[in-house]
């Protein structure tokens, strides 16, 4: 019998919202809000956070890619950050795009990164200080990551699809419908140009937000096991790649897998289904 972990793996990779209200001020903590409503910081924000666009910070505008390392480092040097401050990421819909600024960054090296546990729903509904003022930071001088690591914790289109021959672990992280071919968006968004709809073969359907209680924080991890191991197949010695639509929704559940549940060998498929679903010959299936 299996023995599955009943305490996260990284426990100081959350914080929660009490401890971040005392510790605002302090030096080497960097607060960042990322939604997925970009206008959402505007209207108030937790004091002291910056903000980054999880599109016109971290994506290159004309290359389906991210930014180059050069341009990271002028990101974080902006915001006053340095390779030594812990970057506290939050934001709305559960930390979903929080998680995937959060994956970003980890993908250009930065190794001090946590979550809000809750994010902004819980800040707000626990009634905690916001305010609209936008704050300025003394900029740095970040150096200039050595690589992009790409090949350690992001998988491309021929790595998912050696992934699916072989019946290793893949996780679908996107809506019922979406997995079953029935629609190709989330459910109440707009089509977003998807030629065919279905999931990739072998792929276990398992929504982002089954990881998360119903107020935005993280389920323990006895409940995380029993959804990852037992129903997903994820295991220490399998590699598992995740994916979604465009590898937003899947940064979440590879930020349960790698710091809650410990695993060191999952990426994140972030070409997902707006690749997958339009490349010519990709298999398909529509299965329930």
């Amino acid at each position: 019998m299996t023995t599955h972990p009943t305490e996260y793996a990284h426990p100081e990779a959350l914080v929660e919202t009490d401890w971040l209200e005392k510790h605002l001020n302090d030096d080497g903590i960097r607060v960042i809000e990322s939604n997925e409503d970009i206008l959402l910081y505007d209207t108030g924000h937790i004091p002291g956070a910056v903000h980054i666009d999880w599109r016109a910070d971290l994506q290159d505008p004309l290359i389906r890619d991210y930014i180059s390392p050069e341009k990271f480092a002028r990101l974080c040097s902006r915001h006053g950050i340095t390779p030594d401050t812990t970057c506290i990421f939050y934001g709305d819909k559960a930390n979903w795009w929080a998680c995937y600024a959060l994956w970003a960054f980890r993908l250009f090296g930065h190794e001090k990164v946590k979550i809000l546990n809750g994010g902004r729903d819980k800040w707000k509904a626990e009634g905690r200080p916001m305010t609209r003022e936008t704050p300025r930071y003394a900029e740095t001088t970040y150096p200039v990551p050595k690589k992009r690591f790409d090949e350690e914790i992001r998988a491309f289109f021929d790595e998912a699809l050696a992934q699916s021959k072989s019946g290793k672990p893949l996780i679908d992280v996107r809506s019922p419908g979406e997995y079953r071919g029935e629609i190709t968006h989330m459910p109440e968004y707009p089509q977003e140009g998807v030629l065919r709809g279905g999931h990739i073969p072998g792929a276990k359907s398992m929504p982002w937000k089954t990881a998360t209680n119903d107020d935005a924080t993280f389920k323990p991890a006895s409940e995380l096991a029993k959804i990852y191991f037992e129903q997903c197949g994820v295991s220490p010695n399998k590699d598992t790649i995740v994916y979604c639509r465009i590898g937003e929704r899947s940064s979440h559940t590879w930020f349960v897998l790698t710091y809650l549940l410990g695993l060191n060998n999952v990426r994140n498929y972030d070409g997902s289904w707006t690749e997958w679903g339009n490349k010519v010959g990709a298999p398909i299936e529509k299965s329930a």
